[in-house]
């Protein structure tokens, strides 16, 4: 099983305000989309609420302290990431082999010695986050690819994976 995080951040590592993105830009949210597109997803229960509904195409594993149950079959509660892992883990026969962690900062930080790969949307601007991605020590990781976004305002995606 492959690791990944995916996370567009700001100059200062802002990922979030209030529980919402800081900025929706089109192409990142485009890029999310074809990313995640037929994967598994592991996330916090406040992002997942943050979705409004499941995302179509995807397999979501939500972390909680309280015990929750879902309905949906695209959809398992669990309460914590070692949990998350292992469920991923139970379901790669059946989905593909790269799992994503989407957040939230929390999820993001007790994963980050786990993550393989990073997908990361660095936007050239600073805005008023209170929520933060942890910090990376970019040592660890190559830099497999880069594409600059002229966008208003200006970002790039960036995929980094772990050095072996």
């Amino acid at each position: 099983m492959i690791l990944s995080h995916i996370v567009a951040i700001d100059q200062k590592n802002g990922i979030g305000k209030n529980n919402n993105l800081l900025i929706s830009i089109p192409e990142d949210m485009k890029h999310f989309r074809e990313t995640t597109k037929g994967k598994i997803m592991i996330m916090g229960r406040k992002t997942y609420d943050s979705l409004g509904k499941p995302l179509p195409g995807r397999y979501h594993i939500v972390i909680s302290r309280q015990p929750l149950k879902s309905e949906l079959p695209i959809v398992k509660y669990v309460s914590s990431l070692d949990e998350a892992i292992k469920a991923a883990q139970s379901l790669v026969s059946e989905w593909p082999k790269e799992v994503f962690i989407i957040g939230g900062a929390e999820i993001y930080k007790q994963s980050l010695s786990q993550t393989d790969r990073i997908y990361v949307s660095k936007i050239e601007k600073t805005f008023d986050a209170d929520t933060f991605y942890p910090d990376v020590n970019w040592n660890e990781f190559d830099l497999e690819k880069k594409i600059q976004y002229e966008t208003s305002p200006r970002f790039s995606f960036q995929l980094y994976c772990r050095k072996n």
